[in-house]
C-alpha cells in the first residue's frame, strides 16, 4: 500500500518515535523530504516551487486543508513562488509515522495547486 494511502494514527505523548530504520526506510518512499534538526527535534522539510505568489498561496491552502482533514498541522512558510511545508509530531518532540504519511499526501497536492 502506498505511504499517502495509509491511516493516519492519532498520536499521543507516549507514542513512539520513528526509529533510524524506519525513518530511512520511509525516506525512500518521500525522497524529496529532507529530515531536519531544530532546536533538537527531528522533522520533515520540502521546499515547493511555483510560478508566483498566487500559485503559492493555493498550495498553501491545498496543504492546510489536507492538515485540518488529519488533525495534524505542520508549519508552512509561503512566500513569492514557493512553499515550505514542515511535518513533525508536536506531542513527541520528533517524527511519527503520520508525519511521513502525510509528507506523502503532501507531494499529491502539489499537482493540484499548479
Amino acid at each position: 500500500m502506498k505511504l499517502s494511502e495509509q491511516v493516519c494514527e492519532a498520536c499521543r505523548a507516549d507514542a513512539p518515535r520513528v526509529g533510524d530504520a524506519e525513518l530511512k526506510e520511509l525516506l525512500q518512499q518521500i525522497p524529496d523530504w529532507t529530515p531536519v534538526t531544530r532546536d533538537g527535534i527531528l522533522q520533515l522539510e520540502r521546499v515547493f516551487s511555483f510560478a508566483d505568489f498566487a500559485q503559492a498561496l493555493a498550495f498553501t491552502n491545498r496543504v492546510g486543508a489536507l492538515a485540518e482533514a488529519a488533525g495534524h498541522h505542520p508549519a508552512i512558510l509561503t512566500e513569492w513562488g514557493k512553499v515550505t511545508v514542515t511535518w513533525w509530531t508536536h506531542k513527541i518532540k520528533g517524527l511519527h509515522k503520520t508525519d511521513f504519511i502525510l509528507a506523502a499526501r503532501t507531494d499529491e497536492v502539489v499537482g493540484g495547486a499548479r
